[in-house]
Parts: C-alpha cells; structure tokens; sequence
C-alpha cells in the first residue's frame, strides 16, 4: 500500500511517496505532479523517496520522466532522500538517472532549487 501527496511550499511542490508504487500508482503520480505544475506554476519539484525502501525500473523511469515532463513546463525536479540501499540497487542494475538531480535532504533540496520556500 502506498501513499502519495503533493504539497505546495511557495513555488516548490513538495511530493512525498510512502510505501512501494504500483505502476499505476507512479503513472497517476506523473500526472497529478505535471498538472499540479501546470495549474499553479511551480517552479520547483521535489519528490522524497525516503519512504521507499526500493526503487524499480518502471519507478526510476517514471522518475525521469517526470523530471523532464516539469522540465518542460519550466520547472526544476529534484528528488530528495533516497536511502543507501535503494542507490545501490539502482547502480547494480545499471539504472542511472540522467539529468535528474538529486540531494540528501528536502532542506538541501530546497537550497538547491534558491530557497525561496520555507519549512516551518
């Protein structure tokens, strides 16, 4: 079971994932992130993985996907938290992630996209 919301931070959407994503499930995510991109004109995305204890091929490349889809309505993606274990998985099956950008933290995330939304 699987949780996912989307939570505006000023110009920053801040998207959490918990528990594993169905293939369903990350392509509704797709397209909930985009149209909420769209509709309030985030410049900034940032996806916490921290509550993913794996990553897949279909979620990494939906991940990409969805980097490039915000990409092109002129927001940056950034996906914050990812654990160890699920980078080292990603590196053994040859899975990278190119041009998506990545931080440890949703604070380092949001120092990477300016700053300008606050967590309090």
């Amino acid at each position: 079971m699987s949780t996912t919301s989307v939570i505006p931070l000023g110009d920053v959407l801040l998207v959490t994932i918990q528990g594993e994503l169905t293939d369903h499930d990350a392509m509704g995510l797709q397209e909930d992130v985009t149209t909420g991109v769209a509709d309030s004109g985030a410049r900034g995305v940032l996806i916490d993985v921290s509550g993913l204890d794996i990553v897949d091929s279909f979620l990494a490349r939906t991940l990409h996907d969805l980097a490039g889809a915000t990409g092109l309505l002129a927001a940056r993606t950034v996906v914050v938290g990812m654990r160890p274990e699920v980078a080292i998985t990603l590196v053994e099956l040859g899975l990278t992630l190119p041009g998506l950008e990545t931080a440890l933290t949703v604070a380092d995330g949001l120092a990477k996209l300016g700053g300008s939304a606050r967590i309090t």
